[in-house]
């Protein structure tokens, strides 16, 4: 049987083993060479808390401005459309679901406008309570819009569930004017922070941080999410070191602006929004001037200083460069004594507690060990990630100190970055197939039944001949993924596209029992997208894109043909060939949507049709008749659990 240990214990093992064979040795070293050991390690060691806390927060307000950066980027936020833009709402709900730190996303105009969404639970029940939502309410949506006709500045509120479904709403005269909220005023100065003082949140009766970003073109104002005091003072807990240890940000007037007892020094000033922040000797219980300044003059970023007390600390600084001009800087205290405990006390009576010292620096070694096979254990979750195809969000990097493992990191981030690639040019279930099994892409294929659906825009050619050549790409580019986004959500994958046409397929690669009424909802859901997409192109004044479908289900050879260096994975046969000759013929009947009778006779009782025609396609033989798919029968709509296999 093979014996397999783990990284963590094998590293516990090897230093208990050292430690046993050259600690009688080192029992004669000095006691000042045992003290100056000590206060090595604990530098190293603080120097390394205060790297894995300054990369944190650094994540942390990164994270939140390169949201912000995204956001004022968008095509609606800088034209201000703001009021009724469900794409809008639902970009700022995916952004707030993604980053767990934000509190809510806003944009401020100039000229007053406003938009605001906020994630309600993470405020804590009080602020549900106190703006009655619904129980179902999982977000707040704010927009201050003057409406055309309407000389005020008007407020709509509405609470939206998980799923951006309306569940109340009202409106008023604007009773705010965001110019004069602390994080908009004085953004467009040039020496302005990306990151503003704690103050009141107006809404919500919160204290917290603002990150914010101004934009100058379109309507011109900021974008900004806000980070609750609550959580920074939970992080800043769970860095803390010891029972005197202390974990805090200051800024460059040594003003504290997160620490773990923040909220409550704040609170006690009142709900007043002018905050009054603590200077460092008011939540700091020892003097770190004179550390400070000698880091502040270009000395060394972690330091050894004692107190009037007689009391031996440890201090690492590091700034924070993702605050940009706020100047925020990162502090790490902690007493000697207490940051090296085991260590102090086996240094008094060394000779005698051997064995002890081993025993008490046992948990150290252990949380060392943990410390260096965390990377290790990330690398494999992102493999597993990987042989899963869960590869969407950015790409993650894993580091290290050690070499070997920082290289693999950045090997496992190639490699999630091609299996992203290859899967945009191959249909994904087919990749996850692929990383599944760990087989080869090789052609070669299987006679199996499948659904098959072409698509085609009517009049596309004119469309593309008089428009500008660039907006036809993006026009149709934005057309092609919305139907194909449609089409797999349906549990369909997308063959290929050939111009503005869609070739899907359904039972291949993945099974799926009942493809033909999955195929058919699909198809209906698809046309309702095109009418909503063609009514923003209509408000674009781009020209609607008419769009008509074929459908058919039948045998088919499933599988990959091409060259060794050139290949596709595609369906061949009659069915595709005769759902080919379904969609053009919606011209001839003034129809939208053509089906076999394949298809009829097999969800003729979930689906209703219309008997159109009986036709012989070309190259066929046989007569075949014609429906049209007009809609679902009442009560047999697909079940969202359906779509499990995609």
């Amino acid at each position: 049987m093979r014996v397999r240990l783990g990284f963590q214990l094998s590293v516990t093992a090897l230093f208990v083993a050292v430690v046993l064979a050259v600690g009688l040795a080192l029992v004669f070293l000095s006691f000042d060479r045992a003290r100056s050991i000590t206060r090595s390690a604990a530098l190293s060691f603080i120097d390394r808390v205060a790297d894995h806390t300054a990369d944190r927060v650094n994540g942390q307000f990164k994270d939140v401005l390169d949201i912000l950066e995204v956001l004022r980027q968008l095509q609606p936020v800088e034209s201000g459309t703001i009021l009724g833009n469900p794409p809008l709402y639902a970009t700022l709900a995916a952004l707030l679901r993604r980053h767990g730190q934000l509190y809510n996303l806003y944009v401020g105009y100039e000229d007053g406008g406003f938009i605001e969404l906020d994630m309600l639970d993470r405020a804590g029940p009080a602020i549900r309570e106190q703006l009655q939502a619904p129980p179902d309410a999982a977000f707040r949506l704010s927009v201050m819009e003057r409406p055309p006709g309407e000389v005020t500045r008007i407020r709509f509120t509405s609470y939206l569930s998980s799923d951006l479904t309306v569940l109340a709403q009202d409106h008023r005269e604007a009773d705010y004017d965001p110019r004069e909220r602390p994080w908009y005023r004085g953004a467009f100065e040039p020496d302005a922070g990306a990151i503003t003082d704690p103050y009141v949140f107006k809404v919500a009766s919160l204290i917290g941080y603002t990150v914010r970003a101004p934009f100058t073109q379109g309507r011109r104002g900021i974008v900004a999410g806000d980070i609750l005091l609550a959580e920074t003072d939970a992080f800043m807990r769970a860095q803390k070191l010891g029972a005197s240890g202390a974990v805090f940000l200051f800024d460059d007037r040594s003003r504290i602006v997160a620490h773990s007892r923040m909220s409550e020094f704040l609170h006690a000033q009142g709900p007043d929004a002018a905050l009054e922040l603590p200077r460092l000797n008011q939540l700091v219980a020892v003097d770190i001037a004179r550390p400070l300044a000698l880091w502040q003059q270009g000395g060394a970023t972690h330091q050894i200083f004692d107190t009037a007390d007689g009391r031996t600390y440890v201090a690492a600084f590091r700034s924070i460069k993702s605050a940009g001009s706020s100047g925020l800087k990162l502090a790490v205290v902690a007493p000697l004594d207490e940051f090296f405990a085991e260590v102090e006390a086996g240094r008094r009576q060394l000779v005698l507690l051997a064995l002890g010292f081993v025993l008490a620096a046992l948990p150290i070694v252990w949380w060392i060990g943990s410390m260096l096979s965390r990377s290790m254990k990330a690398l494999a979750l992102e493999t597993d990630r990987i042989q899963k195809f869960e590869t969407g969000g950015p790409t993650r990097r894993i580091r290290s100190m050690i070499r070997e493992i920082d290289d693999l990191g950045q090997s496992v981030a190639t490699m999630q970055t091609v299996v992203r690639n290859f899967a945009s040019f191959v249909p994904k279930r087919l990749v996850q197939q692929l990383v599944a099994t760990g087989d080869a892409l090789q052609p070669g294929g299987s006679r199996r039944e499948v659904t098959i659906l072409f698509t085609d825009i009517a009049d596309f050619t004119v469309i593309a001949e008089r428009a500008d050549p660039e907006q036809v790409m993006l026009r149709t580019s934005r057309y092609l993924a919305v139907l194909s986004a449609v089409i797999m959500e349906h549990g369909g994958t997308v063959d290929k596209f050939v111009g503005d046409a869609i070739m899907a397929i359904w039972n291949a690669p993945a099974d799926d029992p009942d493809h033909v009424a999955h195929a058919c909802a699909a198809v209906l859901a698809c046309r309702e997208a095109n009418r909503t997409l063609n009514a923003e192109f209509e408000r674009e004044g781009w020209p609607a894109y008419r769009t008509r479908f074929g459908l058919h289900t039948g045998e088919a050879v499933v599988g990959t043909v091409g060259s060794d260096d050139r290949m596709a994975y595609t369906v061949l046969g009659a069915t595709v060939n005769l759902a080919a000759r379904l969609e053009p013929l919606n011209k001839d009947y003034g129809t939208e949507i053509l089906v076999s009778d394949a298809v009829q006779r097999q969800v003729s009782d979930r689906f209703a049709f219309r008997a159109v025609d009986t036709i012989r396609p070309k190259g066929f033989e046989a007569t075949v008749p014609v429906y049209e798919l007009c809609g679902a029968l009442q009560g047999n709509a697909l079940p969202d659990d359906v779509f499990d296999n995609r």
